[in-house]
């Protein structure tokens, strides 16, 4: 597509961008962490916890964000996804349906590795802050799950960028830039027959990002200390 003669539309509000970029880090931390061991699995809990409040901070955006931002925008529709396999192209400058399935992929995959882990141990140094509140044999059945579901998160990590080297090699489709600078440059695929709409990116959008982010952080914090 050439961007020069494209329309630019703004698909992706900054809060919206600065969580896809603050989740990508504490994943790529947390797995980092937890592989060197040691006195880094400590960091590996921190990186933990703060994708416990980006995923509390995404799931009220998904309601409360801009248009493409909430979840209303693209929802799970595995025949929609079919179809687009098999060429059908979609109509919103959003997530395509394939894109939707994924991203409530990575959603529940996170979640189910953060509350599992909330739980886990080791049985040498290192407990949830939530491991009391279950029996030993609880605990080490979600330690179980936790471990089983990394590799599931890695998985879903790897097939997100073979994706966006696909896109950009085959269906030449920037997805990156996007995600930076939220402009998506737009042709006769996206929002044939009528303009697409752009999606709200002022600072009331911000602020109300902002707090909403401090509501989660504090309901994060009062999971992993209130409750310990």
């Amino acid at each position: 597509m050439d961007d020069s003669r494209a329309r630019k539309v703004r698909v992706w509000d900054l809060p919206t961008r600065l969580f896809h970029w603050a989740l990508a880090a504490c994943i790529a931390g947390s797995l980092v962490s937890v592989n060197l061991g040691g006195n880094a699995v400590g960091w590996h809990f921190r990186f933990g916890y703060a994708i416990l409040a980006l995923l509390l901070f995404r799931l009220l955006w998904g309601f409360a964000g801009p248009r493409y931002a909430r979840f209303a925008s693209f929802p799970p529709n595995p025949a929609a996804a079919l179809r687009y396999l098999r060429g059908e192209r979609s109509a919103s400058p959003g997530h395509n349906p394939l894109g939707a399935l994924s991203v409530y992929a990575m959603l529940a995959a996170l979640a189910l590795q953060v509350g599992t882990g909330l739980f886990a141990t080791d049985d040498i140094m290192w407990d949830g802050p939530l491991k009391h509140l279950v029996s030993n044999a609880a605990s080490a059945t979600l330690t179980r799950v936790h471990k089983i579901n990394r590799f599931v998160v890695i998985a879903l990590v790897a097939l997100h960028l073979a994706a966006i080297a696909w896109y950009s090699l085959a269906r030449k489709e920037r997805l990156v830039r996007p995600m930076i600078d939220g402009d998506k440059a737009l042709g006769d695929a996206a929002g044939r027959g009528q303009a697409a709409p752009a999606a709200a990116d002022g600072v009331r959008e911000r602020i109300g990002a902002l707090a909403l982010l401090g509501a989660c952080a504090t309901a994060a914090w009062a999971i992993v200390t209130r409750l310990a």
